[in-house]
């Protein structure tokens, strides 16, 4: 997968283009917190054809998914998914994803937006500029999305029926 040609998508009239819809840990239809960040959760949506936004741990030499802390050993060719948006949930994550080119991540913390490793702009929830992934934590819908590129959620199925 390429890098986002985003003046190619601008130029595109309105009924053609198709905003990215990206699972937030594997949700489908509203937040099961017990299996987010599941390997076979994460399989389950990414076959229901939607990108995946997860959670990754490096801890103890071993590669792990999960929100808050390292709950599910995963492996580098799991990661090398096209379709997986990697969230580095520590600094040692960043140092080790940073080597690993054909991993699409990013990292961020509080901070308004962040550039993905392919050079998409990831706002933190509550925010959006132009181009860019939001993320949709209370499911409201932003009010102009002519402007955004696409969306984390929680509800993706419901993203995909409303847009």
């Amino acid at each position: 997968m390429g890098y986002r040609n985003s003046r190619r998508f601008e130029l595109l009239p309105r009924a053609l283009r198709k905003m990215k819809i990206i699972s937030h840990r594997g949700n489908l239809n509203g937040r099961i917190p017990t299996q987010e960040n599941n390997p076979s959760y994460i399989k389950e949506s990414l076959k229901s054809g939607f990108d995946v936004e997860i959670d990754l741990w490096l801890w103890n030499d071993g590669l792990y998914l999960g929100h808050d802390e390292p709950q599910y050993q995963t492996s580098l060719d799991f990661l090398k998914n096209e379709n997986l948006w990697v969230h580095a949930k520590s600094l040692e994550t960043v140092e080790f994803l940073y080597k690993q080119p054909q991993i699409h991540w990013f990292w961020h913390e509080t901070d308004k937006m962040t550039l993905t490793s392919r050079g998409y702009i990831w706002c933190f929830p509550g925010y959006s500029c132009k181009d860019c992934i939001i993320v949709d934590k209370e499911n409201r819908m932003p009010s102009n999305l002519d402007n955004i590129w696409g969306v984390c959620t929680d509800n993706p199925f419901e993203w995909i029926h409303s847009y």
